[in-house]
Protein backbone atom coordinates (compact mmCIF):
# COMPACT_ATOMS: atom_id res chain seq x y z
CA UNK A 1 0.00 0.00 0.00
CA UNK A 2 1.06 3.29 -0.58
CA UNK A 3 2.37 5.88 1.56
CA UNK A 4 -0.41 8.25 2.25
CA UNK A 5 -0.91 11.82 3.55
CA UNK A 6 -4.05 13.46 3.86
CA UNK A 7 -4.19 15.50 0.95
CA UNK A 8 -5.08 19.69 1.51
CA UNK A 9 -7.88 19.64 -1.23
CA UNK A 10 -10.06 16.88 0.20
CA UNK A 11 -12.18 18.76 1.66
CA UNK A 12 -13.34 20.54 -1.29
CA UNK A 13 -16.62 21.47 -2.09
CA UNK A 14 -16.49 21.17 -5.94
CA UNK A 15 -15.15 17.40 -4.62
CA UNK A 16 -17.80 14.39 -5.54
CA UNK A 17 -17.20 10.82 -4.74
CA UNK A 18 -18.97 8.19 -6.46
CA UNK A 19 -19.08 4.67 -5.37
CA UNK A 20 -20.19 1.73 -7.35
CA UNK A 21 -22.19 -0.79 -5.80
CA UNK A 22 -23.30 -4.62 -6.38
CA UNK A 23 -22.68 -8.26 -5.76
CA UNK A 24 -19.85 -9.35 -7.22
CA UNK A 25 -20.14 -10.66 -11.30
CA UNK A 26 -22.98 -8.02 -11.48
CA UNK A 27 -21.09 -6.29 -14.21
CA UNK A 28 -19.46 -3.45 -11.17
CA UNK A 29 -16.18 -3.70 -12.50
CA UNK A 30 -16.68 -2.90 -16.25
CA UNK A 31 -19.14 0.04 -15.13
CA UNK A 32 -16.98 1.58 -12.70
CA UNK A 33 -13.86 1.72 -15.24
CA UNK A 34 -16.50 3.21 -17.73
CA UNK A 35 -17.83 6.01 -14.95
CA UNK A 36 -13.56 6.84 -14.51
CA UNK A 37 -13.77 7.33 -17.95
CA UNK A 38 -15.76 9.89 -17.83
CA UNK A 39 -14.83 14.13 -18.42
CA UNK A 40 -12.89 14.99 -14.90
CA UNK A 41 -13.50 11.24 -13.02
CA UNK A 42 -10.85 9.70 -11.66
CA UNK A 43 -10.85 5.45 -10.60
CA UNK A 44 -8.10 2.95 -9.05
CA UNK A 45 -5.65 1.47 -11.81
CA UNK A 46 -2.34 -0.03 -11.71
CA UNK A 47 -3.21 -0.55 -8.07
CA UNK A 48 -2.17 -4.27 -8.38
CA UNK A 49 -4.52 -5.40 -6.43
CA UNK A 50 -8.08 -7.57 -7.61
CA UNK A 51 -10.37 -5.55 -10.42
CA UNK A 52 -8.30 -1.87 -8.53
CA UNK A 53 -11.15 -2.23 -5.59
CA UNK A 54 -11.11 0.23 -2.51
CA UNK A 55 -11.57 -2.25 -0.22
CA UNK A 56 -7.65 -3.54 -0.56
CA UNK A 57 -6.62 -0.41 -0.69
CA UNK A 58 -6.70 0.86 2.94
CA UNK A 59 -7.19 -0.64 6.35
CA UNK A 60 -9.84 1.15 7.92
CA UNK A 61 -12.66 -1.38 8.01
CA UNK A 62 -12.46 -5.13 7.13
CA UNK A 63 -12.49 -6.25 3.52
CA UNK A 64 -15.47 -8.80 2.43
CA UNK A 65 -13.07 -11.83 2.61
CA UNK A 66 -12.92 -11.88 6.32
CA UNK A 67 -16.72 -12.03 6.55
CA UNK A 68 -17.05 -15.32 4.37
CA UNK A 69 -16.46 -13.64 1.03
CA UNK A 70 -18.65 -14.13 -2.48
CA UNK A 71 -21.87 -15.52 -1.68
CA UNK A 72 -21.47 -14.91 1.89
CA UNK A 73 -20.24 -11.62 3.17
CA UNK A 74 -23.74 -10.53 3.35
CA UNK A 75 -24.80 -12.42 5.90
CA UNK A 76 -22.68 -11.47 8.32
CA UNK A 77 -24.20 -8.80 10.58
CA UNK A 78 -20.64 -6.83 10.44
CA UNK A 79 -20.54 -6.33 6.84
CA UNK A 80 -23.73 -3.95 7.00
CA UNK A 81 -22.39 -0.64 8.00
CA UNK A 82 -24.16 2.55 8.40
CA UNK A 83 -23.32 6.08 10.08
CA UNK A 84 -23.89 4.75 13.29
CA UNK A 85 -20.73 2.42 12.92
CA UNK A 86 -17.92 2.41 15.51
CA UNK A 87 -15.51 2.27 13.05
CA UNK A 88 -16.84 6.06 11.62
CA UNK A 89 -14.21 8.26 13.63
CA UNK A 90 -12.60 11.60 12.84
CA UNK A 91 -9.41 10.02 12.31
CA UNK A 92 -10.70 6.87 10.45
CA UNK A 93 -12.15 9.13 7.84
CA UNK A 94 -8.97 11.11 7.55
CA UNK A 95 -7.30 8.08 6.96
CA UNK A 96 -9.61 6.34 4.57
CA UNK A 97 -9.83 9.56 2.69
CA UNK A 98 -5.93 9.83 2.75
CA UNK A 99 -5.71 6.20 1.52
CA UNK A 100 -8.16 6.44 -1.72
CA UNK A 101 -6.47 10.05 -2.73
CA UNK A 102 -3.37 8.46 -2.34
CA UNK A 103 -4.63 6.10 -5.82
CA UNK A 104 -6.56 8.73 -7.46
CA UNK A 105 -5.76 11.73 -9.97
CA UNK A 106 -6.21 14.61 -7.57
CA UNK A 107 -6.20 16.99 -10.54
CA UNK A 108 -9.90 15.86 -10.96
CA UNK A 109 -13.08 16.39 -8.68
CA UNK A 110 -14.93 13.58 -9.26
CA UNK A 111 -13.45 10.53 -7.65
CA UNK A 112 -15.08 6.59 -8.32
CA UNK A 113 -14.38 3.67 -6.19
CA UNK A 114 -15.77 0.42 -6.87
CA UNK A 115 -16.09 -2.40 -4.14
CA UNK A 116 -19.29 -4.66 -4.31
CA UNK A 117 -19.87 -4.78 -0.31
CA UNK A 118 -20.24 -1.44 -0.80
CA UNK A 119 -23.49 -2.08 -1.43
CA UNK A 120 -23.91 -2.87 2.30
CA UNK A 121 -22.19 0.31 3.22
CA UNK A 122 -24.14 3.03 0.79
CA UNK A 123 -24.93 5.31 4.41
CA UNK A 124 -21.05 4.16 5.96
CA UNK A 125 -19.69 5.77 2.83
CA UNK A 126 -22.10 8.82 2.41
CA UNK A 127 -21.29 9.96 6.41
CA UNK A 128 -17.72 9.57 5.26
CA UNK A 129 -18.01 11.07 1.79
CA UNK A 130 -20.69 13.86 2.46
CA UNK A 131 -20.83 14.83 -0.86
CA UNK A 132 -21.37 11.23 -2.33
CA UNK A 133 -23.27 9.56 -5.40
CA UNK A 134 -24.09 5.88 -5.45
CA UNK A 135 -24.56 3.76 -8.51
CA UNK A 136 -26.15 0.50 -8.01
CA UNK A 137 -26.73 -2.60 -10.60
CA UNK A 138 -28.57 -5.80 -10.60
CA UNK A 139 -27.94 -8.46 -12.05
CA UNK A 140 -30.16 -11.77 -12.44
CA UNK A 141 -29.26 -14.11 -9.62
CA UNK A 142 -29.22 -16.78 -11.98
CA UNK A 143 -25.98 -15.43 -13.97
CA UNK A 144 -25.18 -13.97 -10.84
CA UNK A 145 -24.81 -17.62 -8.67
CA UNK A 146 -23.36 -19.44 -11.82
CA UNK A 147 -20.52 -16.76 -12.53
CA UNK A 148 -18.97 -17.03 -8.88
CA UNK A 149 -18.99 -20.75 -9.36
CA UNK A 150 -16.03 -20.53 -11.70
CA UNK A 151 -13.92 -19.59 -8.61
CA UNK A 152 -12.87 -21.43 -6.05
CA UNK A 153 -13.31 -19.34 -3.71
CA UNK A 154 -17.00 -19.46 -3.95
CA UNK A 155 -17.93 -22.69 -1.27
CA UNK A 156 -21.63 -21.46 -1.26
CA UNK A 157 -24.48 -24.10 -2.10
CA UNK A 158 -26.78 -22.77 -4.95
CA UNK A 159 -29.36 -22.41 -2.77
CA UNK A 160 -27.38 -20.15 -0.26
CA UNK A 161 -26.14 -17.64 -3.20
CA UNK A 162 -29.84 -16.94 -3.99
CA UNK A 163 -30.32 -16.51 -0.39
CA UNK A 164 -27.81 -14.13 -0.48
CA UNK A 165 -28.60 -12.03 -3.09
CA UNK A 166 -32.42 -11.54 -1.56
CA UNK A 167 -30.76 -10.95 1.55
CA UNK A 168 -27.97 -7.80 0.65
CA UNK A 169 -30.47 -6.40 -1.63
CA UNK A 170 -33.07 -5.90 0.75
CA UNK A 171 -30.28 -4.49 2.73
CA UNK A 172 -29.76 -2.12 0.33
CA UNK A 173 -33.77 -1.04 -0.45
CA UNK A 174 -33.70 -0.32 3.61
CA UNK A 175 -30.83 1.86 3.91
CA UNK A 176 -32.23 3.50 0.18
CA UNK A 177 -34.14 5.80 1.97
CA UNK A 178 -31.33 7.62 3.89
CA UNK A 179 -29.23 8.14 0.60
CA UNK A 180 -29.10 11.65 -0.82
CA UNK A 181 -27.75 10.27 -4.23
CA UNK A 182 -28.82 7.09 -5.64
CA UNK A 183 -28.61 6.16 -9.15
CA UNK A 184 -29.92 2.29 -10.06
CA UNK A 185 -30.01 0.42 -13.22
CA UNK A 186 -29.51 -3.64 -14.14
CA UNK A 187 -26.89 -5.34 -15.77
CA UNK A 188 -29.04 -6.41 -18.66
CA UNK A 189 -30.68 -3.06 -19.55
CA UNK A 190 -27.12 -2.12 -19.24
CA UNK A 191 -25.40 -4.21 -22.03
CA UNK A 192 -28.35 -3.56 -24.34
CA UNK A 193 -27.64 0.25 -24.21
CA UNK A 194 -24.21 0.87 -22.33
CA UNK A 195 -24.07 4.41 -24.25
CA UNK A 196 -27.98 5.73 -22.94
CA UNK A 197 -26.54 4.83 -19.34
CA UNK A 198 -23.18 6.08 -19.63
CA UNK A 199 -24.89 9.73 -21.00
CA UNK A 200 -27.55 9.27 -17.80
CA UNK A 201 -25.23 8.92 -15.48
CA UNK A 202 -22.49 11.60 -16.30
CA UNK A 203 -25.80 13.77 -16.34
CA UNK A 204 -26.46 12.17 -12.70
CA UNK A 205 -22.70 12.91 -10.86
CA UNK A 206 -22.73 16.14 -13.15
CA UNK A 207 -20.41 15.72 -15.96
CA UNK A 208 -20.54 14.83 -19.66
CA UNK A 209 -18.99 11.82 -21.97
CA UNK A 210 -15.91 11.74 -23.53
CA UNK A 211 -15.58 12.00 -27.29
CA UNK A 212 -14.47 8.19 -28.29
CA UNK A 213 -10.43 8.25 -28.59
CA UNK A 214 -8.74 8.43 -32.13
CA UNK A 215 -5.87 6.43 -30.06
CA UNK A 216 -6.03 4.60 -27.16
CA UNK A 217 -3.57 2.52 -24.99
CA UNK A 218 -4.44 -0.81 -23.10
CA UNK A 219 -3.56 -1.75 -19.59
CA UNK A 220 -3.87 -4.90 -17.32
CA UNK A 221 -5.87 -5.29 -14.64
CA UNK A 222 -5.45 -8.27 -12.33
CA UNK A 223 -9.09 -9.93 -12.51
CA UNK A 224 -7.79 -12.52 -10.06
CA UNK A 225 -4.89 -13.38 -7.59
CA UNK A 226 -5.18 -17.09 -6.87
CA UNK A 227 -4.93 -18.07 -9.40
CA UNK A 228 -3.29 -15.04 -11.03
CA UNK A 229 -6.30 -13.54 -14.02
CA UNK A 230 -5.43 -10.69 -16.08
CA UNK A 231 -7.58 -8.78 -18.02
CA UNK A 232 -6.28 -6.70 -21.00
CA UNK A 233 -8.74 -3.39 -21.19
CA UNK A 234 -8.95 0.31 -22.72
CA UNK A 235 -7.29 3.50 -21.36
CA UNK A 236 -9.54 6.01 -22.66
CA UNK A 237 -12.38 3.98 -24.42
CA UNK A 238 -15.52 2.71 -22.98
CA UNK A 239 -15.70 -0.86 -22.56
CA UNK A 240 -18.39 -3.32 -24.10
CA UNK A 241 -19.53 -6.25 -23.05
CA UNK A 242 -22.69 -8.88 -24.21
CA UNK A 243 -25.65 -10.68 -22.73
CA UNK A 244 -23.88 -13.63 -24.62
CA UNK A 245 -22.03 -13.85 -21.11
CA UNK A 246 -25.57 -14.49 -19.47
CA UNK A 247 -26.67 -16.61 -22.06
CA UNK A 248 -24.11 -19.92 -20.67
CA UNK A 249 -25.16 -19.13 -17.69
CA UNK A 250 -28.88 -19.64 -18.60
CA UNK A 251 -28.22 -22.62 -20.93
CA UNK A 252 -26.91 -24.16 -17.61
CA UNK A 253 -29.55 -23.30 -15.36
CA UNK A 254 -31.88 -24.76 -17.83
CA UNK A 255 -29.85 -27.77 -17.81
CA UNK A 256 -29.66 -28.47 -14.09
CA UNK A 257 -33.33 -27.59 -14.15
CA UNK A 258 -34.43 -30.42 -16.64
CA UNK A 259 -31.62 -33.11 -16.48
CA UNK A 260 -29.25 -33.08 -14.05
CA UNK A 261 -28.76 -36.13 -11.45
CA UNK A 262 -29.97 -33.52 -9.30
CA UNK A 263 -32.86 -31.56 -11.44
CA UNK A 264 -35.33 -32.47 -8.10
CA UNK A 265 -32.84 -29.82 -6.07
CA UNK A 266 -33.05 -27.26 -8.66
CA UNK A 267 -36.25 -27.50 -9.53
CA UNK A 268 -37.03 -27.00 -5.44
CA UNK A 269 -35.24 -24.32 -4.93
CA UNK A 270 -36.45 -22.43 -8.09
CA UNK A 271 -39.98 -22.69 -7.04
CA UNK A 272 -39.13 -21.76 -3.51
CA UNK A 273 -37.41 -19.00 -4.62
CA UNK A 274 -39.21 -17.45 -7.30
CA UNK A 275 -41.85 -15.03 -5.66
CA UNK A 276 -39.56 -13.63 -3.96
CA UNK A 277 -37.43 -12.82 -7.22
CA UNK A 278 -40.31 -11.74 -8.95
CA UNK A 279 -39.95 -8.80 -6.79
CA UNK A 280 -37.18 -7.53 -8.70
CA UNK A 281 -38.48 -8.77 -12.29
CA UNK A 282 -36.37 -11.85 -12.39
CA UNK A 283 -37.89 -14.96 -12.78
CA UNK A 284 -35.74 -18.65 -12.08
CA UNK A 285 -38.70 -20.26 -14.29
CA UNK A 286 -39.98 -18.31 -17.01
CA UNK A 287 -37.33 -17.55 -20.61
CA UNK A 288 -35.47 -21.18 -20.33
CA UNK A 289 -37.12 -22.98 -22.64
CA UNK A 290 -38.42 -25.15 -20.63
CA UNK A 291 -40.55 -27.07 -21.70
CA UNK A 292 -44.78 -27.83 -19.82
CA UNK A 293 -43.62 -31.00 -18.00
CA UNK A 294 -40.29 -29.38 -16.73
CA UNK A 295 -42.64 -26.21 -15.13
CA UNK A 296 -45.02 -28.52 -13.94
CA UNK A 297 -42.75 -30.53 -12.26
CA UNK A 298 -41.04 -27.41 -10.60
CA UNK A 299 -44.75 -26.53 -9.24
CA UNK A 300 -44.93 -30.21 -8.10
CA UNK A 301 -40.99 -29.90 -6.06
CA UNK A 302 -41.56 -31.67 -2.40
CA UNK A 303 -40.64 -29.43 0.54
CA UNK A 304 -39.23 -32.33 2.52
CA UNK A 305 -37.41 -34.07 -0.35
CA UNK A 306 -35.98 -30.29 -1.23
CA UNK A 307 -35.28 -29.57 2.47
CA UNK A 308 -33.16 -32.60 2.46
CA UNK A 309 -31.18 -31.86 -0.40
CA UNK A 310 -30.20 -28.37 0.94
CA UNK A 311 -28.81 -29.97 3.85
CA UNK A 312 -27.03 -32.26 1.71
CA UNK A 313 -25.73 -29.33 -0.44
CA UNK A 314 -24.52 -27.58 2.90
CA UNK A 315 -22.86 -30.87 4.18
CA UNK A 316 -20.55 -30.91 1.07
CA UNK A 317 -19.91 -27.02 0.88
CA UNK A 318 -18.59 -27.81 4.60
CA UNK A 319 -16.69 -30.75 3.46
CA UNK A 320 -14.83 -28.50 0.59
CA UNK A 321 -14.29 -25.87 2.62
CA UNK A 322 -12.49 -27.99 5.57
CA UNK A 323 -10.09 -29.77 2.51
CA UNK A 324 -9.20 -26.37 1.89
CA UNK A 325 -8.59 -25.48 5.35
CA UNK A 326 -6.72 -28.57 5.67
CA UNK A 327 -4.39 -27.58 2.61
CA UNK A 328 -3.46 -24.87 3.40
CA UNK A 329 -2.57 -25.87 7.27
CA UNK A 330 -0.53 -28.73 5.54
CA UNK A 331 1.41 -26.21 3.51
CA UNK A 332 2.28 -24.00 6.04
CA UNK A 333 3.49 -26.89 8.23
CA UNK A 334 5.93 -27.95 4.99
CA UNK A 335 6.95 -24.87 5.14
CA UNK A 336 7.78 -24.79 8.73
CA UNK A 337 9.67 -28.13 8.91
CA UNK A 338 11.28 -28.36 5.28
CA UNK A 339 15.07 -27.15 4.90
CA UNK A 340 15.52 -23.50 3.18
CA UNK A 341 17.20 -24.86 0.21
CA UNK A 342 14.25 -27.80 -0.76
CA UNK A 343 11.51 -24.53 -0.42
CA UNK A 344 14.03 -22.23 -2.74
CA UNK A 345 14.51 -25.10 -5.15
CA UNK A 346 10.82 -25.55 -5.36
CA UNK A 347 9.96 -22.05 -5.43
CA UNK A 348 12.33 -21.60 -8.47
CA UNK A 349 10.76 -24.66 -10.44
CA UNK A 350 7.37 -22.83 -10.21
CA UNK A 351 9.04 -19.35 -11.11
CA UNK A 352 9.26 -21.07 -14.59
CA UNK A 353 5.79 -21.34 -14.93
CA UNK A 354 5.37 -17.63 -15.00
CA UNK A 355 3.68 -16.37 -18.46
CA UNK A 356 6.25 -14.05 -21.23
CA UNK A 357 5.61 -10.36 -20.78
CA UNK A 358 2.99 -8.89 -22.11
CA UNK A 359 3.87 -6.26 -24.57
CA UNK A 360 3.53 -2.96 -23.32
CA UNK A 361 3.74 -0.58 -19.83
CA UNK A 362 2.03 -3.29 -18.14
CA UNK A 363 4.56 -6.10 -18.14
CA UNK A 364 6.15 -4.66 -15.27
CA UNK A 365 2.57 -4.69 -13.29
CA UNK A 366 1.76 -8.35 -14.50
CA UNK A 367 4.87 -10.30 -14.19
CA UNK A 368 4.89 -8.78 -10.22
CA UNK A 369 1.78 -10.02 -9.63
CA UNK A 370 2.56 -13.26 -11.06
CA UNK A 371 5.85 -13.43 -8.85
CA UNK A 372 3.74 -12.81 -5.82
CA UNK A 373 1.00 -15.28 -6.09
CA UNK A 374 3.72 -17.87 -7.02
CA UNK A 375 5.56 -16.83 -4.19
CA UNK A 376 2.56 -17.09 -1.45
CA UNK A 377 2.41 -20.32 -2.60
CA UNK A 378 5.43 -21.53 -0.25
Amino acid sequence: MKEITIPKTETRDDHKYVFVCGLQRSGTSVLGRNVARLENCTGFKNTGESEDEGQFLQDVYPVDAEYGGMSRFGFDPRAHRTETSALLTRENVAKLRASWHAYWDNSKTIFVEKTPANLLMTRFLQAAFPNSYFIVIRRHPVSVSMAIRKWKACLTPLYRSFEHWLHCHKLFEQDRKYLKHVYELTYEDYVANPGKYHREIAAFIGTRVPEPPKEDSFRIVVEWRNPPVFLRVPERAMETTSAVRSKKYFDRWSYLLSSSSFKGYYRYIARKYEPEFAKYGYSLTKGFDLNEKVQLEINRASNGVGALYCIGADVYAAAWRGSIRCKKWLRGTSKAILPKFIITAVREARQKRIPAKPAGDCAELVNRQVTRQISKTL
